[in-house]
């Protein structure tokens, strides 16, 4: 008997199927990476450390190390998958926070106040603490990856400075080192900034800028 369907649609029934098939495993293989990135959270938070075992996380996200493997090359890539998740949660939260607030320098008061919070709320602290003490690895080994997350982070600030009347490539960029520096050296020490220990850093930035 004759096929009666034309050859273009037997390829477009053929090609939703696969497509079909390729979003199915698309969504499983998010589910996964999802659930090795907050393995990787839950651990880290547990040891205190930014070296966990590879066994550990996939113990913590109930998969295996085939699919650990899958998605990752090793624990470093899955860990810059981690930080990067941190670092694009708190640009969410750095543009609620200036999105309040008047440009200029009251959005750098609130980028300021937003980045410090990380070091005064508990959770936070204990999600970023191990980047701050071990988060120099990642930075030797990916470079450039590391270097556009910081870009994520600065570019509020960067567009706050300006806005206020100062340079938003080098006083951005001196602010950023300031305020990231205090924050992990108060995650290291363990020790939750005060409302004046931030309010003198806000001050001092506004000064510095003009």
């Amino acid at each position: 008997m004759q096929n009666v369907v034309p050859a273009e649609a037997e390829a477009g029934v053929a090609d939703r199927a696969v497509s079909r098939s390729l979003a199915a495993r698309h969504e499983a293989y998010t589910d996964e990476v999802r659930r090795l990135v907050e393995a990787g959270y839950a651990v880290m938070r547990r040891t205190g450390g930014v070296d966990p075992r590879v066994g550990d996380i996939v113990r913590q996200a109930g998969l295996s190390n085939q699919a650990f493997y899958r998605h990752f090359r090793g624990k470093d890539e899955l860990l810059l998958a981690v930080l990067d998740d941190g670092q694009r949660r708190l640009v969410g939260y750095l543009e609620h926070r200036l999105g309040g607030v008047d440009p200029g320098r009251d959005q750098v008061r609130a980028w300021i106040e937003g980045v410090m919070e990380q070091a005064r709320h508990r959770d936070a602290a204990d999600n970023t603490r191990p980047f701050a003490i071990g988060g120099a690895r990642l930075a030797d080994r990916f470079p450039d990856e590391i270097r556009r997350s910081r870009e994520l982070v600065l570019a509020p600030l960067r567009a706050a400075v300006g806005a206020a009347g100062g340079d938003p490539r080098r006083d951005a960029d001196a602010v950023y080192e300031l305020v990231m520096g205090s924050m992990n050296e108060a995650l290291v020490q363990r020790v939750a900034p005060s409302d004046d220990d931030v309010a003198h850093l806000v001050d001092f930035a506004l000064k510095a800028i003009g």
